[in-house]
């Protein structure tokens, strides 16, 4: 019996772990965790095991990961990415990574509709944490106290939590060519094509 093709039945979301497992590649859900979260998770694995890790993500929140370990690749235009290191945060931030959170609290952030401190834009932010190392901090210097619940629930927000439960993460080489046939069945030919060019650009 054919499968029916994610494309026409709109069911794309449902059937990505399908495709994902095609690739090689290992994929976890929780309930109470998002993306972002085993994202951080498998990191603090790497690294925990003494690895090198390479995070490839177009949200921000990701610069929290930044460390002498992790580097994140983030998208700047078609085909390029910039590599997000702990000096990377800082010049474009002015916090440490660690202090992401809190600076993304403070400055908001529209695309998770956060609006931030009232009166502090991305200046007042670094500025905040550079005096205090964390918004607790400030908030125990009575700073922004009238703010400090919905603070901390936007800290919360852009906190990405490492204790998701991960699935085992052994090496893995990827299966294109698998993927490609599983993306052809499901009529997505032009991801099937993608797929393809890799499993022979792998080959060669």
């Amino acid at each position: 019996m054919r499968a029916s093709s994610p494309a026409r039945t709109g069911c794309r979301i449902v059937v990505l772990p399908e495709l994902v497992a095609a690739c090689g590649f290992a994929n976890a859900k929780s309930a109470g965790y998002e993306a972002d979260d085993f994202l951080a998770a498998a990191a603090a694995a790497e690294e925990g095991r003494g690895g090198h890790v390479l995070v490839a993500s177009g949200d921000r929140d990701a610069y929290q990961l930044a460390s002498g370990r992790t580097l994140i690749l983030h998208p700047v235009r078609a085909g390029e990415m910039a590599r997000i290191g702990p000096a990377e945060v800082r010049e474009r931030y002015g916090v440490e990574p660690k202090q992401v959170p809190d600076f993304i609290a403070l400055r908001g952030d529209p695309s998770d509709r956060l609006p931030g401190a009232k009166g502090v834009g991305p200046k007042g932010a670094a500025a905040l944490l550079r005096k205090y190392a964390t918004l607790e901090d400030a908030f125990a210097d009575g700073q922004l106290a009238g703010q400090a619940d919905q603070l901390r629930m936007y800290r919360r927000i852009a906190t990405m939590d490492a204790a998701a439960a991960l699935p085992a993460l052994d090496d893995q080489t990827p299966s294109w060519g698998k993927a490609a046939e599983l993306a052809r069945e499901w009529e997505l030919n032009r991801l099937a094509q993608r797929l393809e060019d890799l499993a022979k650009a792998e080959a060669r």
